[in-house]
């Protein structure tokens, strides 16, 4: 049998995509890029659409619950159990307007939840004269250990959910999830997984995790069209969940609920099958343990050449790294800063750091981030620094 063919990485697949050469693309972390070849077939299913948009329409469920049973493949899960969904953000929306929650009730974060699901948190429990809790994680020495022995001494009898991150965003850090999830149920807690970055960085069995609800998108590591997310519903989960646009569906069933919330341009979701193949083509699981060691590699060196340190190693870190940068202004100046001198890696601040996150992906080499120290170099040079 003939082996398979080596893909290409780094600057030979750069072609792949319509990227701005001019520019340092070290943040697919945050958007993704898709893929010429998955714009296209995203152009095909639309023009199909516009063709007969009646017809078309009329006979999109089982074009969804196809491209569902595609990605529930990938996922370990069953098509059945998945919806669709524009964002991550707007699964974790669609969970905790649905959560019956009465006054003194607890919902659980953690202290680097993403800041969008934070204020829906707070949206829902304030609404509800709930609370929201953190758990705080230790950082930057962070360990799995620790992680889990955060959450849980969080955790209380009020606790009706606990919102858990599977990779931070802001500080990169792969969380021992199925740990969690386990942890979370022993106290008689439910858990909604926040895996905006999860889904093609990492290896992912939902059925093995356990989550009563998992979100994620495919717009980042699985580069299909931005739109494209889904989630994930434990089958006794799935009664009382509504989608956060309420429309024709209502109390029909989960999947009839969100597969139809009125006209939207369903492109995006069709076209998941395709960035699934090209996906593979990339080399799969091959390319998310490269894009995880060349992460590594590159923040080690931009680590190097500022003189500082990276943030996340080991067995807590996947395809984005995380570096200390010497600057003692806020993040966001630092960021725009990073912007107008060519490269788009974002700046957060953590615990009274500012720390840049980097991303590894198919069209990215160990240049790019030699590059990125001298830019982060230059850009930070004016700035009072004292470690």
């Amino acid at each position: 049998m003939t082996a398979a063919p080596t893909p290409a990485w780094g600057r030979a697949a750069r072609s792949e995509w319509d990227l701005d050469p001019d520019f340092l693309t070290v943040n697919h972390g945050s958007f993704g890029a898709t893929p010429l070849c998955v714009r296209a077939e995203q152009d095909r299913w639309r023009a199909r659409m516009e063709r007969q948009p009646t017809r078309f329409m009329a006979r999109l469920p089982p074009l969804l619950r196809e491209a569902a049973d595609a990605l529930g493949a990938f996922l370990g899960a069953q098509g059945r159990d998945i919806a669709f969904v524009d964002n991550a953000t707007t699964g974790c929306n669609a969970v905790l307007r649905s959560l019956p929650l009465a006054a003194g009730g607890e919902v659980l974060v953690l202290d680097h939840v993403y800041n969008a699901v934070r204020n829906t948190v707070r949206f829902v429990t304030e609404r509800a004269g709930a609370v929201m809790t953190v758990a705080t994680l230790p950082f930057p020495a962070t360990t799995e250990d620790a992680a889990v022995a955060a959450i849980t001494r969080a955790l209380t009898p009020r606790t009706k959910l606990a919102v858990i991150d599977h990779i931070t965003s802001a500080s990169a850090l792969v969380l021992p999830i199925e740990r969690i999830v386990a942890a979370c149920h022993a106290a008689g807690v439910a858990v909604l997984v926040d895996g905006a970055h999860a889904p093609g960085q990492i290896d992912l069995d939902l059925t093995a995790i356990g989550a009563d609800w998992y979100t994620g998108n495919c717009h980042k590591w699985l580069c299909a069209p931005k739109g494209s997310a889904f989630l994930w519903t434990a089958p006794g989960r799935q009664s009382g969940l509504h989608p956060t646009v309420i429309s024709h569906g209502l109390d029909q069933g989960y999947l009839s609920e969100f597969d139809w919330t009125g006209t939207r341009d369903p492109t995006a979701i069709l076209a998941i099958p395709a960035a699934l193949a090209f996906h593979e083509r990339m080399g799969g699981a091959a390319l998310r343990a490269r894009n995880t060691a060349l992460a590594a590699e590159g923040a080690a060196l931009v680590a190097r050449r500022l003189n500082t340190e990276a943030g996340v190693t080991g067995p807590m870190a996947g395809a984005m790294g995380l570096v200390r940068v010497p600057w003692s202004g806020d993040a966001l100046s630092l960021r725009m800063r990073l912007l107008d001198a060519g490269t788009d890696a974002p700046v957060h601040a953590i615990d009274g750091a500012n720390w840049l996150r980097l991303s590894a992906f198919a069209y990215n080499d160990i240049d790019d981030y030699a590059q990125l120290a001298d830019i982060v170099a230059d850009a930070t040079r004016d700035d009072k620094y004292d470690p």
